[in-house]
């Protein structure tokens, strides 16, 4: 992957100020896939002391979203057009981690996925799949 778009991913990424909220941070980016960690923090947990839907389906949106960003010409950007989201177990852990792929790139519609795992003591439990399409919108 070229130096300017890997540089493209980590700008945008750097100007979203909810992954900022959430403590989240961008740790790789390759072509079609993106990774992304983020502590499950006091304030972005559930009654039960999970951590929230809300963080799981956010890490795994940006994920899948700047997964397909990297399949982009540099001139575009993506907006979610649809994502879906199958809880699979509670977010118990220190940490989150969303892996974003792509799984057919295209000019009009990228269709995209990522899987939330949730990190405890080193060991890591897969808690989230979700699918979607974005969509590529000039810059």
């Amino acid at each position: 992957m070229h130096k300017d778009a890997i540089a493209r991913i980590h700008s945008s990424f750097a100007a979203q100020s909810m992954m900022e909220t959430l403590g989240a941070e961008l740790f790789e980016v390759s072509s079609g896939l993106v990774r992304i960690k983020a502590p499950i923090l006091p304030g972005t947990r559930q009654q039960q002391g999970f951590g929230h839907a809300g963080l799981t389906f956010s890490l795994g949106d940006s994920a899948a979203g700047y997964a397909a960003l990297t399949m982009m010409p540099l001139d575009n950007e993506v907006v979610t057009a649809e994502i879906k989201i199958n809880l699979l177990a509670p977010a118990k852990g220190d940490w989150l981690i969303a892996t974003g792929k792509v799984v057919k790139p295209g000019k009009r519609l990228c269709v995209v996925t990522a899987e939330v795992h949730a990190v405890s003591d080193g060991t890591e439990t897969l808690i989230a799949v979700l699918q979607g399409t974005m969509v590529p919108v000039p810059r």
